[in-house]
């Protein structure tokens, strides 16, 4: 499959990945992966299962290591720092289903949230959440375990906000949800990445993240077979025989 031609750069760089190999064991997981994240973009990356995708997320963590390649995070080379330097450096993650602490309340959660910080912006940081998710207020004294699916998706995303991400890593952030809550969802995410957050996400549901995405990729058996503005992947065919293998 032929990679876009068109393929804008990122011009304030603050996420690349160069030329990632990565390995579980003796199978190759990810094969020479390159991408970049700008200051304020927000990036999808598209593919089915077993494509890759939550892998390039974990190597972005720092939960797994590439075999070969670079990880960069502001032009720094980060490949070798273990994944509490990273989190302190910016980087923040929403990940596949949402793993809360079902047995502490909501307000507990996002209170993990910031825990790598001084507690001076604390106040302002959960109003900020507040704002985003009244409804995380209204059940601040809930156990996170009884709360709806997308609830806990709130939960979820407040408790990454509350660490100020540079960069906000979601993996999947539609798993999960019915298509109504699918649709605010995303209104959400597109309100965090207006708000200034950088935002890598990983999701199946392709038009849904090219609808609000600034550029996307898309994986395939761990090759990136496909890039560019995410308006022209909403219009490429090639995107559906990449995608939807036909």
């Amino acid at each position: 499959m032929a990679v876009s031609a068109n393929r804008p750069a990122a011009a304030n760089g603050l996420l690349k990945l160069d030329e990632i190999t990565t390995y579980y064991g003796q199978m190759r997981i990810l094969e020479g992966i390159s991408l970049e994240v700008s200051t304020g973009e927000l990036v999808c990356l598209l593919g089915g299962n077993a494509s890759g995708k939550s892998t390039t997320l974990k190597t972005v963590l720092g939960i797994v290591r590439p075999r070969s390649g670079r990880v960069l995070l502001s032009g720094e080379d980060m490949t070798s720092w273990p994944v509490p330097q990273r989190i302190a450096n910016g980087i923040a993650i929403v990940p596949e289903n949402r793993r809360l602490f079902g047995d502490m309340t909501v307000r507990e959660n996002l209170e993990l949230g910031a825990v790598l910080g001084d507690g001076s912006t604390f106040a302002e940081d959960l109003g900020r959440v507040h704002d985003l998710f009244p409804r995380l207020y209204e059940r601040r004294n809930q156990l996170a375990g009884t709360l709806s699916g997308g609830e806990q998706q709130m939960v979820a995303m407040g408790r990454a906000l509350m660490s100020r991400p540079r960069l906000l890593l979601m993996d999947e952030p539609s798993m999960g949800l019915s298509p109504a809550l699918v649709q605010q969802n995303f209104r959400i995410i597109k309100e965090v990445h207006e708000s200034g957050v950088s935002v890598l996400m990983v999701e199946q549901n392709a038009t849904m993240a090219l609808s609000i995405a600034d550029r996307g990729y898309v994986l395939s058996t761990g090759q990136i077979v496909l890039e560019g503005p995410a308006s022209e992947l909403l219009k490429s065919e090639d995107l559906k025989r990449a995608y939807l293998g036909r």
